[in-house]
C-alpha cells in the first residue's frame, strides 16, 4: 500500500501548489497572497482547504451574476422604469468640487443622481421599528425585504406576523435573507417565514448538497421597499438587540437608520429584484412608474460588491474626502481603512480640515477593534482626531463632509465591506441632511473620549503584539 502513500503525497502537493497559485494570481493585498500562499504552502492539506473556505471567493464568476446591468440606462431597459430623476448640473448653488464628485460617482455606478428626494432619520429599534412595522401595515401592493441577520425573538416574531398579514390581504411579500446571517439566532427566521405564508429565499446558504460553503461573499444589504414608495436603509438589523433603551441587555446596540421617498426608491427596488433574481431565478417586475418628487435631496446609490468593479465605494470615499474644506466626519463600528484612503485622511487634515474618527469603545468583534489600534498611529500623527464612544456598542455607519454632503448605508469602513460583502450606500448632497446627521455625530463626540498617541503608547507590550497580530491577519477577517 505504499504507492497509496506516495499518491496522497503527490495529490496534497498538486491541490498545496495550485491554491497557492490561485492566491498570487487574484489576490489584490499582496500580505494577503504572500499570506494565504504561504499556509497552503505549508499546511497542506488543510491550507488549502482553509483557503477553498476562506480566501478563495469565486468573486469572478457567482459575483458577476449580481451586477446590476452596466450604463445609465441599463436598469432602466432591464425593468421597463425609468430609475432616476435629473440633477441640475449648471446649477451655481452646487459647489464645483461637488460637481466632480458627482461625475467620479456616475461613472463609476453607471447612473446619474436623483433630485427630489425626502429623508427621515431615525434612532434605534425604538423609534426605526414602529415606523417599519407601519409600513408594511399600510402597504397596497408588494413589501420587499433584505436584511442580514433577521433573529427570532420578540422583534423578529413581531415582523414575521405582520409580513405574513400583509401577505394573506394579498400584498405581494418576499424576504431575501442571508444564508450565513441567519444562523444568528435559532429557530431561523426563514422557517418561521414559509410557516407564516411569506415567500422568502436564502442568499448563497451553506450546504451539503450540492457542495457550498462560501463564508465570504455575503448580502450585507439591509432594505425594506413598501409599494416601491418608500425605502428604509441603513445598517440596522432586525431583532431584539436594536432596542437600545433595554439596558438589561448587555448586548443592546445603538445604530441609526433612514426613510428615503423619491425617485431614487425605484433604483433601490430595482437592486433588490435583482438579488432575487440571482437567488431564486424569478423575474420581476418592480412598481411600473417612477416615484413622484417628494422632497429636495439629491441622492446617488452606490452597489458595491466583490465583482469586477471591486472598490468602487473606496474610489468614490477617497474622491469625496479629497474635496473636504471643512470637516470630514466618520463613524463607524469597524475601521480598517484602505491605503488610499489612509492617505486622503491624512492629506485632508495637513490641509486643516476636521478629520475625526468616530469608534465604539466596546466592539463586538475585539479582533477588529485590535487591529485597528495597531495602525491608528499612522492617521493620529497626521493630525485626524480619533474618539471612542462608551458602551453599549455603536453600530451606526456615518459619514459626513462638509456641510453637503453625507454616506449612510449598509457599508463599514473595512475590508470585509469594501471587498467581500454586497453592500448599498446612499450618497446624500444636502445641507439640510447633512447638518442633521452632525448634529447627530456632535452628541456622541459630547459623550466619546478622544484616543492620542499617548495613549497608544500606554499600551503594554502584550496588548501591542496582540494588537499587531491582528492588524496583521486584517485582510483575512
Amino acid at each position: 500500500m505504499e504507492w497509496i502513500h506516495w499518491l496522497l503525497l503527490i495529490l496534497d502537493g498538486a491541490l498545496a501548489l495550485a491554491a497557492a497559485g490561485h492566491a498570487l494570481l487574484h489576490k489584490r493585498d499582496p500580505r494577503a497572497a504572500l499570506g494565504w500562499a504561504t499556509v497552503c504552502l505549508a499546511f497542506p492539506p488543510l491550507g488549502p482547504i482553509l483557503y477553498f473556505l476562506f480566501g478563495f471567493n469565486r468573486v469572478r464568476t457567482r459575483a458577476q451574476k449580481l451586477s446590476l446591468p452596466d450604463g445609465p440606462d441599463a436598469a432602466d431597459e432591464a425593468s421597463d422604469t425609468p430609475h432616476h430623476g435629473t440633477l441640475p448640473f449648471e446649477d451655481a448653488s452646487l459647489p464645483q468640487g461637488w460637481r466632480d464628485v458627482i461625475r467620479v460617482s456616475e461613472a463609476l455606478t453607471g447612473h446619474r443622481p436623483s433630485a427630489g428626494n425626502r429623508i427621515g432619520i431615525f434612532h434605534n429599534g425604538e423609534e426605526t421599528y414602529p415606523a417599519m412595522l407601519a409600513a408594511i401595515d399600510g402597504a397596497r401592493h408588494s413589501v420587499f425585504l433584505s436584511t442580514y441577520i433577521f433573529e427570532s425573538n420578540r422583534t423578529g416574531r413581531t415582523f414575521i406576523e405582520r409580513l405574513g398579514e400583509a401577505s394573506r390581504r394579498g400584498v405581494d411579500v418576499r424576504v431575501l435573507l442571508d444564508g450565513l446571517g441567519e444562523w444568528y439566532s435559532l429557530p431561523r427566521a426563514g422557517n418561521l417565514l414559509r410557516k407564516a405564508g411569506v415567500r422568502m429565499a436564502r442568499f448563497l446558504p451553506p450546504r451539503i448538497i450540492p457542495p457550498s460553503f462560501s463564508i465570504n461573499l455575503r448580502n450585507h444589504r439591509k432594505v425594506l421597499v413598501v409599494d416601491g414608495r418608500s425605502v428604509f436603509l441603513g445598517g440596522m438589523n432586525i431583532g431584539d438587540r436594536h432596542l437600545a433603551q433595554d439596558t438589561s441587555k448587555r448586548t443592546r446596540i445603538v445604530d441609526a437608520h433612514f426613510r428615503v421617498e423619491g425617485p431614487v426608491v425605484a433604483r433601490i427596488e430595482q437592486a433588490f429584484l435583482h438579488d432575487w433574481h440571482f437567488c431564486t431565478g424569478e423575474t420581476l417586475k418592480g412598481s411600473g412608474e417612477l416615484p413622484g418628487a417628494a422632497g429636495d435631496v439629491v441622492c446617488q446609490v452606490v452597489l458595491d460588491g466583490p465583482d469586477e468593479d471591486l472598490d468602487k465605494l473606496g474610489m468614490i470615499l477617497v474622491t469625496a474626502v479629497s474635496e473636504a474644506q471643512e470637516r470630514v466626519w466618520i463613524m463607524t463600528p469597524y475601521f480598517l481603512p484602505p491605503r488610499d484612503l489612509i492617505g486622503a485622511l491624512q492629506t485632508a487634515a495637513l490641509k486643516g480640515v476636521d478629520v475625526r474618527i468616530i469608534l465604539p469603545g466596546r466592539n463586538n468583534l475585539p479582533f477588529v477593534h485590535w487591529a485597528t489600534r495597531n495602525m491608528l498611529w499612522e492617521l493620529l500623527r497626521r493630525q485626524v482626531r480619533v474618539y471612542y464612544q462608551p458602551p453599549p456598542f455603536v453600530h451606526s455607519k456615518l459619514l459626513i463632509v462638509d456641510d453637503f454632503y453625507a454616506q449612510v448605508g449598509s457599508a463599514n469602513i473595512d475590508p470585509r465591506s469594501l471587498r467581500l460583502n454586497f453592500e448599498l450606500t446612499l450618497e446624500i448632497y444636502s445641507p439640510s441632511i447633512a447638518a442633521s446627521i452632525a448634529a447627530h455625530m456632535a452628541e456622541s463626540l459630547a459623550k466619546a473620549k478622544e484616543f492620542g498617541l499617548d495613549d497608544l503608547e500606554r499600551r503594554s507590550l502584550a496588548a501591542r503584539l496582540r494588537d499587531a497580530l491582528a492588524w496583521v491577519l486584517s485582510p483575512y477577517l
